[in-house]
């Protein structure tokens, strides 16, 4: 069991009885319209930029109302969502037993997606705390929290009961993410916009947002590349000592990075410099986890064309690789003088959370759906054309910010009027657009593709239901 990979048949079939099929499909198929959804908002949005009256005078449509549900639907609607309906699948499989309380699940997918529809209606007629990934008002943080809190004691109690005594690497990582985001919640939601003013509110605001994207976003995306990646290309991790290295170093140095975004400000220099050295630190966890992967590919490249589930995790992790090396860079004080307040964070935070995280949770939507409505993905050739389309445009997106950026700030240093500075990127504005078009009709292509294959599971039991049937009658 600590090789997900190394399992014969039997035990395979063993495992797929402990799962919960149609709550892992409930979680799953949320997690797709929240995926068709919430990027669109961005595309939408980013249009104004250069067409700024296209959608009309309304309240409800101006970008401090979209960008918000863009935001907070990416990382708890799209990502979280798939991720914890996946979590659902690993849990069992690793532990060796069923879920703890099954039937809670069925209780949570409805509660945190109708949450997260209250919570989106909320934002968009303008109600909002003003913390960047905190926005949503605190009922619905109160929710957030519930359904968190309750997975967490739900995965725990299973874990408590497994009957693998050792701890697959996705089982660690998995724990440190619900557990570590418990007590985020709790200091961002309930504490951070109620008791803390002035210059500590941005301090505490930058350990809180880092806190989402290090302590919840990153270990869950580990989760799921290191149990995917070794199951779907049939090669064990490449070293699990390794795994334990990008572990330790996660939990010991991203806690402090937060800050790294208010160099020149008000806060301590001694934290400001604490937080540019773990940023730098960060390169740790990056490189292990990342060798890791590719160790884990040796061997197996000569079928990686034919892999759909491969393609999306490696690809994610060189979107992860390029996205990390700008995380840190951005750190450093020379760097971010031209940088700050640029399009170049943009393309930091789009190349993380989206073409790593995102992407590998498409990854194991990709891997896990056809196995639980017992149907081969409708057309290989169709998620190919997904997965092309949306490296493409994160690809674009990613190269296209980082330039737009760079020009920004340099134009801003050599004291270019801002209006000046507006016309110059403009047409960066239109590429960027352009790239989420593409992104979007790469995902829209994937849920339809996964619709197809439901539906083909679903015409195919019905033929041997019929066929049944005639031949009882015969």
């Amino acid at each position: 069991m600590v090789n997900s990979t190394a399992t014969t048949a039997e035990e395979h079939h063993e495992l797929d009885e402990l799962i919960d099929r149609p709550l892992i499909l409930k979680w799953l198929y949320w997690g797709l319209f929240w995926l068709m959804f919430t990027p669109s908002i961005g595309v939408t949005i980013s249009t104004l930029f250069n067409y700024p009256d296209y959608l009309g005078t309304s309240l409800e449509l101006t970008f401090g109302r979209l960008r918000p549900l863009h935001v907070n639907g990416v990382i708890f609607g799209a990502f979280s969502t798939l991720f914890i309906g996946l979590c659902y699948y690993i849990v069992p499989r690793l532990s060796g037993v069923q879920i703890y309380k099954p039937s809670w699940g069925h209780w949570l997918v409805w509660l945190w997606n109708l949450g997260l529809v209250a919570g989106m209606a909320s934002l968009y007629l303008g109600h909002n705390q003003g913390l960047e990934a905190g926005e949503f008002p605190l009922v619905i943080d109160t929710v957030i929290l519930v359904v968190i809190s309750v997975l967490t004691f739900q995965f725990l109690a299973t874990i408590a009961q497994r009957t693998e005594p050792q701890l697959y690497v996705s089982m660690w990582y998995l724990i440190a993410a619900f557990v570590w985001t418990v007590l985020n919640l709790v200091m961002g939601s309930f504490i951070l916009p109620y008791s803390i003013t002035g210059i500590n509110s941005a301090a505490w605001h930058g350990l809180f947002i880092h806190y989402i994207v290090g302590l919840w976003i990153t270990p869950a995306g580990y989760v799921l590349i290191y149990y995917f990646l070794p199951a779907s290309v049939k090669n064990p991790i490449y070293s699990h000592k390794l795994s334990l290295v990008g572990f330790w170093s996660l939990a010991l140095f991203y806690p402090f990075v937060g800050i790294h975004h208010y160099l020149y400000s008000p806060i301590a220099d001694w934290a400001e410099t604490l937080a540019i050295i773990t940023s730098m630190l960060l390169i740790i966890p990056v490189w292990t986890v990342l060798q890791n992967f590719f160790g884990t590919m040796i061997g197996r490249w000569q079928y990686f064309s034919q892999n759909l589930t491969a393609k999306f995790l490696i690809m994610g992790s060189l979107m992860y690789l390029v996205g990390c090396f700008q995380g840190s860079t951005e750190a450093l004080r020379m760097i971010q003088q031209p940088t700050h307040f640029t399009d170049f964070v943009i393309s930091h935070s789009h190349l993380t959370v989206f073409g790593t995280f995102v992407v590998w949770a498409i990854a194991g939507t990709v891997y896990v759906f056809p196995k639980l409505v017992g149907q081969p993905l409708w057309s290989f050739k169709m998620g190919n054309w997904s997965f092309w389309l949306i490296t493409f445009g994160i690809t674009l997106m990613g190269l296209d910010l980082t330039a737009l950026g760079l020009q920004q700030g340099y134009m801003w240093m050599a004291g270019t009027e801002w209006l000046d500075t507006i016309v110059a990127v403009r047409p960066y504005w239109l590429v960027r657009t352009l790239a989420g078009i593409s992104m979007d009709i790469g995902m829209s292509l994937l849920a339809f593709n996964l619709a197809k294959t439901a539906l083909a599971a679903r015409a195919a039991r019905a033929s041997v239901s019929e066929m049944a049937t005639e031949g009882g009658a015969g």
